[in-house]
This record gives structure tokens, sequence and C-alpha cells, in this order.
């Protein structure tokens, strides 16, 4: 389908088109791992699930047609996504990357990677000298926006400007945005990465990860890599990912418009201290949320008045609609405490370095009607 559609229509039909054996409107679930062939190398275009598979190419058309771009891979986790691309460089290499990331891949880049000669640096990317901490061995900067948990808002233009001059590629985790709220590779991104588990899926009921690239020298590598790593999303997940997308749209809308009344009432709450949400004008990224993003998204995070681990333990406890756990993005609203869940991994004294604080709690705002959210949150709260 055209580029130039809108992106609702984009999300139903982008890369899409019908079987062609049946006619079936959604893409059939091909679960199977080989083809026939009629000759030794003579086969319909399928040899082997793992190189090619019909269903989860449907889902890969998806995501590169929603994020404007050429190419689209589909993997078992978005850390496989991420496993994926940090497979591009070689020992000595450098990756400079945002300070405020989530806490796997923290674990990934400095745990796994770290070990095989990889260089990771992390800096403020809303210090506009950051690029400071760049060599001549940066190969690649990493960022997240809005990021995790912190929701901070990074320039994905001026930090693309900065890669690039640098001959650096540039990898935006658009997770919490979505395509629907901004498009990273309009910005100057080479690579856009996802955690399809999210608002992609947007039903808590699968893990996938996702990228997107218009670079062809890009996606050969990508392709190349996911087809002999082997951490490739099966058919099944394919499907369910397919289906979710299709209400991306709508979704996220409620998502966002729940969001903002969360956001306003935590802030006029006497037990909050501080909320953590780029449409606040107070937000310190508000100003470039407003450029770069279509709405402000349903991720609010918000630190307890003179709480400690027990007490902020207990609110996040106590809540009957929001659900603790980990994950975000579903229908669902989710509640997370980051210090001991999502970026538990990240030492103490790194993550309170940009606000991850034994108090700080962290909500996916879901769909549900906004009235039992508030009273969810006033209730827990009040206490």
């Amino acid at each position: 389908m055209d580029k130039s559609k809108n992106i609702e229509t984009l999300a139903i039909h982008g890369g899409q088109q019908p079987d062609p054996s049946t006619g079936a409107v959604m893409p059939p679930i091909y679960q199977t791992s080989t083809y026939v062939q009629e000759y030794p190398g003579k086969h319909k275009g399928f040899e082997y699930s793992r190189s090619q598979n019909p269903t989860r190419f449907a889902l890969e058309r998806s995501i590169a047609s929603l994020e404007g771009g050429n190419f689209g891979a589909a993997f078992g986790s978005g850390l496989a996504a991420i496993d994926c691309l940090l497979k591009f460089l070689k020992p000595g290499d450098e990756i400079v990357a945002c300070n405020d990331l989530y806490g796997g891949t923290y674990r990934l880049f400095t745990k796994v990677f770290s070990e095989y000669g990889l260089k990771f640096t992390f800096v403020d990317m809303s210090n506009k000298d950051w690029d400071a901490a760049m060599s001549p061995n940066t190969k690649m900067v990493w960022m997240e926006t809005p990021t995790n948990p912190m929701l901070n808002v990074l320039d994905i233009a001026a930090v693309s400007k900065k890669a690039k001059s640098a001959g650096a590629m540039m990898v935006v985790d658009n997770t919490f945005a979505t395509p629907y709220l901004q498009k990273p590779l309009d910005l100057g991104a080479d690579v856009v990465m996802h955690s399809g588990t999210k608002y992609l899926g947007g039903h808590s009921d699968v893990v996938l990860g996702l990228l997107a690239t218009s670079d062809k020298d890009i996606a050969d590598k990508m392709y190349f890599i996911q087809n002999a790593s082997g951490a490739i999303l099966g058919p099944m997940d394919s499907f369910i990912a397919l289906r979710g997308i299709k209400t991306l749209h709508v979704r996220m809308d409620r998502h966002c418009d729940n969001g903002a009344s969360v956001a306003a009432f935590l802030e006029s709450h006497d037990a909050v201290d501080k909320v953590y949400w780029p449409g606040l004008t107070n937000h310190n990224g508000h100003e470039v949320a407003k450029r770069q993003m279509k709405k402000f998204g349903g991720m609010v995070s918000f630190t307890l008045k003179g709480a400690g681990f027990e007490k902020t333990a207990d609110v996040v406890s106590s809540f009957e609609v929001f659900t603790l756990a980990e994950s975000l993005g579903g229908v669902e609203s989710l509640a997370g405490h980051p210090a001991s869940m999502t970026h538990a991994s990240i030492p103490k004294e790194e993550r309170e370095k940009v606000g991850v604080t034994d108090n700080l709690i962290r909500l996916s705002v879901g769909i549900e009607h906004i009235d039992d959210l508030l009273a969810d949150l006033a209730k827990a709260l009040d206490k």
C-alpha cells in the first residue's frame, strides 16, 4: 500500500494483501517448519521457516509500512532484536547510549556484549554537549524517547545529526511512542526498534521484537543475522501481533487521553512529589515532545513524598484496577516499581543518578474508564 496513506489506514492495510491461494483477508498462520521443493533448489520462495515464513513476512511488511521504512524484521523478543543490531559491531567498537533506558537493554549491553569487546558509554542526551563522549570508534548511537521509566524526551533529529557527523548508526527504541505518535526514520534515525510485546501487540498476550529501516545495506545484514542467529518470531505470535496492530491507533488515542487525566490528577494529589509525563508544560522535554510527537503517550511515572521502599511497595500493591506486573502497553492498566522490577538489573547508584529511586512508581495507563482509574489511584494514595 502507498506509504502516503494515513497511519490509521496503514495499521489495517499497510504491507498486507489477501492470501493469494484462498483470498483470506487476514494472513493465514503458516504453522509449518519446511516447504516442498520440486527439484533441489527449485521452490516457491520458501525453504525453511527460520529463513522464510509467510505469516512473519506479513508482520515484517506491516512494521516497515507503519514506520515509513522499506524493510522490517521480527524477532522472538525485543532483546533479540537489540541483540541482532549489536552483532553488526566488532570488538573495539563503541556504542554511545542515553543514560536512562530499559534495564534489560542495560543488562544486555553491560553484562553480555561488553564481554565480547564492545564498549558502552551512557550519557545524558538532553545535554547538548553529550557528543563529547563520542570517539572515532563510535559506531552506534542508541536512544529511547520517551525513556523508560523517567519519560525523558530526546530530540531525535538533533541526535541523528551528531550520529551522522560521526559516521555512526543511529538507533531509536520507539516502544513507548509507537509509530502512531512519532516516526524516527523521518527524523533521521537509521533503524527503529520496538518491543512489540508492548503497544504494538497491545493485549499482553505475545512477546516479540521488531526492527524497521529504509537502508538496504542495513536490511541485508539484519536479515543475514536474523537467519544465522535464529531468534525469529513464530507464525502464531506473528499472527497475534498483526491482529493487535490493526487497532493500534484506536487504542493509542485512549491511552493518551487517559494518561493526560492521570497525570493531571497525580499533580494535584498531596501524597505525590513529582510527576513525569511529557504532556505537562513543566516537563523538561515538553517542547521537544510537542514538535516530534503527535500526542504525549500513556506512560506516567511519579514519586511519593517522603516514602521509602516499603511505603511505595504498599501503595503499588494496593491498587485494584491497576495491576502490579511487569511490562506495559496492554489494554489493561499496569503499575510497576522500576527499582525492584524492570530496572533492578541496573546498580542502585547508577539508576538513582537518573531518578529511578525507591519511591518511583511507573504506570502504564490502559484504556479502562478514566473514572475507575482515578478512583483506584485516589483510594491507594489517600491511605
